[in-house]
């Protein structure tokens, strides 16, 4: 059971707590979720941002990465000062600044197929905002095996998605949920997708993309809503337009 709210932290949440659907209830769960982000890109910036700010009590953070000048376009969660950093003590740092009450976990490592399952086993749910297919399918099957929530995100160069997956539990209908496996059986051949560097992404893009994969998060702590599971949102920045595919365990 979480500590009662302090004054200062019903003000800070006082728009959260007057919605119905989320309320003081709503607000002691998101206290209490312990968040895994991979990634503190493109996509985790907002994530980790927009979740610190909703008042998730503890947020996981997995980059081995440093902080350069080309990133600023679009990882708003780092600044000019912060080049050369690590990105786990830039967005660390950024996110004591957005809210105190929330608990930063830093994991200075590359994740992949030897150790996701300890890492995700830790937490409540995941975000996944990394960048390659390696990646993906060691979160995805960890979280399939721990039997945790994934919110899954991808950005192209003017185009991402979302989706949510709980492959362990079974839709209304009885029939099991899809796995990452079934959205993506095999990853493509290499170089056939190219990397951000060499293709470019339009920053604002990330910002789309990574605050629906914080608001499915928040969706899923809170218990409100329908989440992604068995949807790809599609984004088309171009068209500005949004599609959702509907895809089945195969």
């Amino acid at each position: 059971m979480s500590a009662p709210f302090s004054p200062e932290e019903l003000e800070r949440y006082a728009r959260h707590v007057v919605l119905p659907e989320v309320g003081g209830a709503g607000q002691q769960k998101l206290k209490r979720a312990r968040v895994l982000v991979i990634g503190a890109g493109g996509l985790g910036a907002p994530v980790l941002q927009y979740l610190a700010a909703a008042g998730v009590g503890t947020l996981g953070i997995v980059d081995d990465d440093t902080v350069s000048l080309s990133n600023l376009q679009r990882q708003v969660i780092h600044d000019t000062e912060a080049v050369g950093l690590s990105k786990l003590d830039s967005a660390g740092n950024a996110l004591r600044r957005i809210n105190p009450h929330t608990r930063v976990e830093l994991h200075p490592l590359r994740l992949d197929a030897s150790n996701a399952r300890s890492l995700v086993a830790a937490y409540d749910m995941v975000a996944d905002g990394s960048d390659n297919f390696e990646t993906r399918y060691a979160v995805a099957d960890a979280c399939a095996a721990e039997e945790r929530p994934l919110v899954h995100a991808a950005v192209g160069r003017f185009d991402g998605s979302v989706t949510v997956l709980k492959p362990y539990e079974t839709g209304a209908d009885g029939t099991p949920n899809p796995s990452y496996r079934d959205l993506f059986p095999e990853p493509p051949p290499a170089g056939l997708v190219p990397s951000c560097a060499e293709a470019g992404v339009l920053g604002a893009l990330t910002g789309v993309i990574g605050t629906l994969q914080a608001l499915e998060v928040i969706k899923l702590i809170v218990g409100i809503g329908e989440p992604l599971i068995g949807r790809l949102l599609l984004y088309d920045a171009l068209a500005a337009r949004f599609d959702t595919i509907r895809y089945k365990r195969s």
